[in-house]
């Protein structure tokens, strides 16, 4: 499982790679930055097909990718594109953690 974990890490980066390098395309317009983003997205859908293959949920592996993309494009914005985040997007990535929570909470318990 350690290594299942390893794969969804290296997903998660190389999509936050790619959504950082998507601004700097500027519309697919720029040569560099947009073979970036091709080239991220392709290892981080490849890295997330694997860390399925190797048996995680599918619920789980998105939302554990989709909140830690969130909170790292956020985090990343503000210390260093200089972007500012009001209160309704802290709220809004705040119900993201209770979901990815209750995701995960979800898929620990059996079902019938």
């Amino acid at each position: 499982m350690p290594l299942t974990y390893a794969l969804l890490g290296v997903a998660i980066c190389a999509e936050v790679t790619g959504t950082l390098a998507l601004r700097s395309s500027h519309g697919f317009t720029r040569l560099v930055p947009s073979a970036a983003v091709i080239s991220c997205y392709v290892v981080a859908f490849v890295a997330l097909s694997y860390v399925l293959e190797r048996g995680m949920q599918v619920a789980v592996a998105y939302a554990l990718w989709s909140a830690i993309g969130i909170f790292a494009i956020a985090l990343i914005g503000v210390l260093f594109l200089h972007e500012r985040l009001n209160v309704a997007q802290y709220v809004g990535m705040l119900t993201v953690i209770v979901g990815v929570v209750t995701v995960l909470l979800g898929a620990s318990t059996p079902t019938t």
